[in-house]
């Protein structure tokens, strides 16, 4: 099984974007679902957005009209676009894949729901 890797983080000041990628070689030859998830210091992991196989996707409110997600199967890349980017989104990034499973869109925010996981890349939003 190959790894989830991640990369794009970095930081940035507020208003300014950043697009995070993901390795998800393998994943996409069958049914999945995959997902964006972050946790800053002293919170708990929280589900971003998430996407499965036949392209439904759903987001946080927190982030719903600012972030996009999406796949390119052809590069085998998650992709989390990220813009007007404000201090509260400063957290760890992770992706995440639940191989072989299309989740409900009621729970694919849920980390629970994922066992595949990256190690992350941190995204600091300041000023």
């Amino acid at each position: 099984q190959v790894p989830l890797v991640e990369s794009g983080g970095g930081s940035v000041q507020p208003g300014q974007s950043l697009t995070l990628s993901c390795s998800v070689s393998e994943y996409t030859k069958s049914t999945y679902s995959m997902g964006w998830f972050r946790q800053a210091p002293g919170k708990e992991r929280e589900g971003v957005a998430s996407i499965d196989d036949i392209d439904r996707t759903v987001y946080a409110k927190s982030v719903k009209g600012r972030f996009t997600i999406s796949l390119d199967n052809a590069k085998n890349t998650l992709y989390l676009q990220m813009n007007s980017l404000k201090p509260e989104d400063t957290a760890m990034y992770y992706c995440a894949v639940a191989p072989r499973r299309r989740i409900a869109l009621a729970s694919i925010l849920r980390d629970r729901e994922f066992p595949d996981w990256g190690q992350g890349t941190q995204v600091t939003v300041s000023s």
